[in-house]
């Protein structure tokens, strides 16, 4: 059976005594330290949430400029295609100008070839037209 007398209480100071001391040199410090380590992950915790923010912005920032880049590349390449597609053109007419002065040069070239060979086969059918003519009759017309 349990006796009340003076150990008891000695025991339960003894026990309070424990407490308090390992509260004191144990437990309030480690709580101090858990209490820091979680300020420290929460301050870490925002940190990392602010470079995730500044990431996204940087990301964003880079798919427009990046989009822009392309914009522009496009403008200017359409530009260039134009400028390419009126230079050829105009390179076109040019070079359909000369060859319908050469082509035009040519008929007439021709043309007077032509006619320089008409008059030189007609004076040529004469002089045979007269000469079969006096071949047949035997008398000059």
């Amino acid at each position: 059976m349990i006796s009340v007398d003076l150990s008891l209480f000695i025991q339960i100071i003894n026990f309070l005594f424990l407490i308090w001391a390992l509260n004191v040199i144990v437990y309030r410090p480690i709580r101090q330290v858990l209490i820091e380590r979680k300020g420290r992950i929460e301050g870490y915790r925002e940190i990392i949430g602010d470079i995730n923010d500044k990431i996204k912005e940087m990301e964003e920032e880079f798919i427009y400029k990046t989009n822009e880049a392309k914009a522009k590349g496009l403008k200017e390449k359409e530009a260039l295609k134009d400028a390419g597609y009126l230079e050829e053109k105009s390179i076109l007419e040019e070079v359909n100008r000369k060859n319908q002065a050469e082509m035009e040069s040519a008929r007439t070239q021709i043309s007077e070839d032509i006619e320089s060979a008409r008059k030189r086969l007609q004076k040529e059918v004469e002089i045979f037209s007269a000469s079969i003519v006096k071949k047949i009759l035997g008398r000059s017309v």
